[in-house]
């Protein structure tokens, strides 16, 4: 089988074609712009979204820790009032945290008291000098200064609280600080009422610190999380509509250049029928006076063979150039005139082998090999026998110009995969033709020949056409062409 690069030819091949296709395609652009940024603008959305939610998270993690703390800190202000300061003024007259005993005391209540809750550290602040007097980090009892606008504030009967954290979502990529959240709850710590009513004079203020950061890491895990899906949502949705929006973009830009095909088929239609009309009633107008002037050519000859011997070839160069005329003269016609399909079965192989068989001497003449490959298989198709024996016959010709000093012509038959179909390939090993020949090759009237009236191929093209097949030709200069036949 012959395997070489064969050339369609498109008819939308000039800018304004190509600009009718962007304008055809303008609205289907701004659809998919739209498309994009909706999902991009989705996204963002998202995203915040989640900021938002996770923020929340944060904000409701701390004001419950916060409520817990106060809530811790007033029961550790009854306990030790009720537990300690009483009974220590009662026996001592005063307290002094200096007295190992008062303060094991106050260590082992404040210990009994927040055993079983959730904290990092209790510290207590005395109410006169900002002096830390208890806490059960021992490192921190008797340094001065420590509590700073937080204890203030309590100090003046606002209880609050102060949040130390650091890290953010980033903080779950590999190599990264994990993150770190620590919460201090401030209250003053007051005179107990008979009433149980923590109402009294401040003695001081009360820390209670709290380490919140695995609560902390599991709202930023939450976040990243949210963040994960969205995004892999997002992912999947974009490239969905990237599929669903290239696969539209291919159909419509199909669609398109198959409309402007036809228009311009049209257009082409149109033209050549305005043309077929003018060369028909032109061809009939020559061929009457042409047909006479033969005739008298003829009549002529055998006169002067009788009154003038040996001048007769004036007159036969006058019939012969006449008769080239009429030759012109009927392809116009065939090229003008509708040519009726009358449909048979016919055996291809056979047309081809008729029209093999016709131009022997030529080829003979010319010194050209012809090379058959006819499969057989094809058996009999619907054609119009006449018809695709003209077709066979003028790229036989063709095939047989294109090699002046000889060369090998081969003709193949065959069924093509998987649609079915025939196709008949005629290569020669002749001059070949550049891509802009190519291009214009099947236009009528086109020929670089210096006889010729160019339709020979356009007369092919569309006898097969009317057969509903194509005609290709793939061609390389010096390297001969290939003229590829395909049929339903």
């Amino acid at each position: 089988m012959i395997k070489e690069k064969s050339s369609q030819f498109s008819t939308v091949d000039d800018p304004e074609h190509f600009e009718k296709l962007r304008a055809g395609l303008m609205p289907f652009q701004l659809v998919k712009y739209f498309s994009f940024t909706s999902l991009g603008v989705i996204l963002v959305f998202t995203l915040f979204l989640s900021l938002v939610i996770s923020r929340n998270a944060r904000t409701v993690m701390l004001d419950q820790s916060e409520a817990y703390s106060i809530l811790l800190a007033e029961n550790l202000n009854q306990q030790v009032f009720r537990g300690f300061v009483l009974p220590t003024v009662v026996r001592y007259g005063k307290i002094a945290l200096s007295n190992p005993e008062q303060f094991q005391r106050l260590d082992r209540i404040v210990r009994n008291a927040t055993d079983t809750m959730k904290m990092e550290s209790v510290t207590i602040y005395d109410s006169n000098v900002n002096i830390i007097s208890y806490s059960t980090n021992d490192e921190y009892v008797g340094k001065k200064d420590m509590g700073g606008l937080e204890y203030e504030r309590a100090l003046a009967g606002s209880p609050n609280s102060q949040i130390i954290s650091s890290g953010s979502v980033l903080s779950l990529l590999p190599g990264t600080k994990p993150v770190y959240c620590r919460m201090k709850t401030f209250i003053p710590f007051r005179q107990m009422q008979e009433d149980s009513s923590a109402e009294g004079q401040i003695m001081g203020v009360i820390e209670i610190a709290q380490d919140l950061s695995r609560e902390y890491s599991a709202i930023v895990h939450l976040q990243g999380y949210i963040i994960f899906v969205s995004s892999l949502v997002m992912g999947i949705l974009f490239l969905v509509l990237r599929t669903i929006v290239s696969r539209a973009d291919k159909i419509m830009e199909k669609r398109i250049l198959e409309r402007l095909n036809l228009e311009e088929k049209l257009s082409n239609a149109q033209r050549l029928a305005h043309l077929g009309t003018m060369v028909a009633t032109v061809s009939h107008e020559i061929k009457s006076p042409l047909g006479i002037v033969r005739s008298t050519a003829e009549i002529l000859v055998k006169r002067i063979k009788k009154v003038a011997p040996g001048n007769e070839n004036l007159a036969e160069i006058i019939v012969a150039e006449t008769t080239r005329l009429n030759n012109i003269v009927l392809e116009f016609l065939d090229f003008a005139r509708p040519q009726k399909v009358e449909l048979a079965p016919v055996d291809i192989n056979n047309s081809i082998n008729q029209a093999l068989q016709f131009i022997d001497p030529k080829l003979k003449e010319n010194d050209i090999t012809v090379q058959t490959d006819l499969n057989s298989a094809i058996g009999t198709i619907t054609i119009d026998q006449d018809l695709m024996y003209q077709a066979l016959l003028n790229l036989l010709v063709n095939a047989i110009q294109a090699m002046p000093d000889g060369g090998t012509l081969s003709v193949q038959s065959g069924i093509g995969q998987p649609d079915g179909s025939v196709f008949i390939a005629i290569k020669d090993s002749g001059i070949g033709m550049s891509e802009e020949k190519v291009a214009q090759i099947f236009k009528p009237f086109f020929t670089d020949k210096n006889r010729g009236t160019g339709l020979g191929l356009a007369i092919t093209q569309n006898i097969i056409e009317q057969h509903h097949g194509t005609i290709s030709v793939s061609s390389k200069e010096n390297e001969g062409s290939t003229f590829t036949i395909t049929l339903p």
